[in-house]
């Protein structure tokens, strides 16, 4: 990390939180005067050259940083509280919606196997997620790992796209929700938005009822991290309740007949086709590790609710795409209303109803603890002036960071009022497999690089290694979608570098840090699967997908230069920087992190 990397002062006694003025946005000098900000644009490949590689330090990410809140995060939750949060952000309408898509036109009665694959790929990212929020407990989940391992712009981009994925994924829930409202009513999925025909189609079905949704969850979240945790168990409960009357009564209306005549009818291909799709009703599970500057043992507690969360839910879900294709042939599936068709078949149409309020709660679960790790992220980037650090501050009632979480919510608000559900899956996808990939990189260098005590022959080899095993893996990705994916010989070749890769992380290079309290098993092989899933699963996206995040990224780019790099450069440069820090240590108001060690 550059000399001198420190934040400016953050916490500011007999200051109200409740205001609003160009210091709270703006604070750098870059940005005091216009011609400040010439000379600051004039100085702009200089500044860049300096903060690209910047690093920062797990006691700036998980100590330092804090006084940019002026009042802490409280420290309240326990494993039992996260497992929670873990299984109210995963499991959302998503298990209802794909399961009967991707077993009619891709798995057929594979699709459990397709959950398992997608469910093993999420859990090696939860590994990884488990020992970076040990080691740096702090709000900022992925965007605090990257940047201390990876530095300033690969923290920069996954800031971006942690942003983009806040505002459109509650915006998606958010429609959600009134599609599933209307079908509980019995109701056509659009018949409770308004239609607007001046509007452009695609934005022309107003939804206020998914804006009183959003607003309404961000409320609570805002109200406290204690009170929501709560409110997430309870509601929780209603969705185990209703998770076991659809395993239960699918299973005793299970035939193995059903399974028949091949259990395969898609080959091999479509169950990693379908794994590609149902991955997505796993994400939100890095809303956990947001948490950890919050979890009163963070050693013990986010590897255990993380872990624990995820492994249920995987059963769970293999469970529940089991029992439908038990119901019901996978060719008379309905993709649109797997459940609510395949229990009318059996006779119980009520059953319907059921299968829409699990739906409900789901989504309502998955927009209250989004609304939490959102804020978080956002309270975190805010902190390193990325973005303004107004978001940052902390309510001293509450808790919490209640500008990060309007700032999203209004955001999110503003995209489901007008966008319709086709508008907003073109927008998203693949920002969360790549923030994940690029995790498990940064677990590596954590493992294997030590700034200032790493031997130079040693950090070539590393590299030599890593990038052997990053480009094997883009590679299986690329022949796997390719006009060759048939042939056996490019798989060899490329596995062969892949395995090549990781053997030689395991063997020729030295570790050079050993974890403190939880650390990832079967390193480096862990954390490389889950670089190779990921890519995978990336790779069977289509194009779309791939515009949206190069424009994104480009959009992103034109931002940081403009205004990010420039903020960033001055906090790291600020004269007073070491000072101001030195005070507020001593004054009490920054808490370094204190561990209380594995239980």
């Amino acid at each position: 990390m550059a000399g001198g990397d420190q934040p400016p002062a953050g916490g500011q006694q007999g200051r109200r939180y409740w205001r609003w003025s160009k210091e709270d946005f703006f604070p750098e000098p870059s940005f005091q005067s216009w011609r400040s900000y010439g000379g600051a644009l004039a100085a702009t490949v200089p500044r860049l050259r300096d903060r690209v590689a910047a690093r920062s330090t797990d006691a700036i990410e998980a100590g330092t940083l804090l006084a940019e809140s002026e009042n802490p995060l409280r420290r309240c939750l326990t494993w039992v509280d996260l497992a929670f949060l873990g299984f109210g952000s995963v499991v959302g309408s998503g298990v209802f919606v794909l399961t009967g898509q991707e077993a009619r036109f891709d798995a057929g009665p594979a699709i459990p196997l397709a959950y398992a694959a997608a469910g093993f790929s999420a859990l090696l990212s939860s590994f990884c997620y488990a020992e970076l929020a040990t080691e740096i407990p702090s709000a900022g989940g992925s965007f605090s790992y990257l940047r201390v391992e990876l530095g300033d712009m690969a923290a920069f981009l996954a800031a971006g796209n942690i942003l983009l994925e806040a505002v459109v994924g509650a915006a998606g829930l958010g429609r959600s929700w009134t599609s599933y409202l209307a079908a509980l009513l019995g109701r056509d999925s659009d018949s409770l938005r308004i239609h607007v025909p001046a509007l452009a189609e695609g934005f022309n079905l107003l939804d206020p009822i998914a804006v009183v949704v959003l607003i309404s969850t961000s409320a609570l979240a805002m109200s406290g991290a204690r009170l929501t945790s709560t409110i997430n168990s309870l509601a929780s409960v209603v969705g185990i309740v209703i998770i076991a009357f659809v395993m239960g009564f699918g299973f005793t209306h299970f035939h193995s007949s059903n399974l028949e005549p091949s259990f395969f009818p898609f080959g091999a291909a479509g169950v990693f086709r379908a794994a590609a799709v149902v991955y997505w009703s796993y994400t939100g599970f890095d809303m956990v590790a947001t948490m950890a500057e919050e979890t009163k043992n963070p050693g013990r507690d986010v590897p255990i609710g993380l872990l624990s969360s995820m492994s249920a839910i995987t059963v769970v879900y293999c469970l529940m795409s089991f029992a439908l294709v038990g119901m019901q042939k996978y060719s008379d599936i309905d993709p649109n209303a797997a459940y609510s068709v395949a229990f009318a078949a059996t006779g119980l149409k009520w059953a319907r109803y059921v299968v829409a309020l699990g739906a409900l709660k789901g989504m309502t679960s998955g927009l209250l603890v989004g609304a939490l790790g959102q804020a978080r992220y956002t309270t975190q980037i805010a902190r390193t002036h990325m973005i303004p650090p107004y978001f940052a501050l902390v309510h001293p009632k509450t808790g919490t960071p209640v500008y990060a979480t309007m700032a999203v919510t209004l955001g999110a608000a503003c995209v489901a009022l007008f966008s319709s559900l086709d508008v907003l899956a073109s927008v998203s996808s693949i920002s969360t497999l790549f923030i994940f990939a690029l995790v498990a990189v940064a677990l590596l260098v954590r493992r294997y690089y030590v700034a200032g005590r790493t031997p130079a022959a040693q950090l070539r080899t590393f590299l030599c290694y890593l990038a052997l095993l990053v480009l094997s893996s883009i590679g299986i990705s690329v022949y796997y979608n390719s006009r060759y994916a048939g042939r056996w010989p490019g798989y060899a070749v490329f596995g062969m570098g892949w395995a090549a890769g990781t053997a030689g992380l395991a063997f020729a290079a030295n570790q050079q840090r050993v974890p403190r309290m939880y650390g990832v098993p079967l390193m480096p092989w862990l954390p490389a699967m889950s670089v190779a899933t990921n890519l995978f699963l990336m790779g069977s996206l289509g194009s779309l997908a791939y515009m949206r995040f190069g424009i994104c990224t480009v959009a992103m780019l034109v931002y940081y230069v403009l205004f990010g790099v420039h903020a960033t450069y001055d906090v790291a440069h600020s004269v007073d920087a070491a000072d101001a820090v030195a005070d507020n240590v001593e004054q009490g108001k920054i808490a370094l992190p204190v561990s209380t060690g594995p239980a």
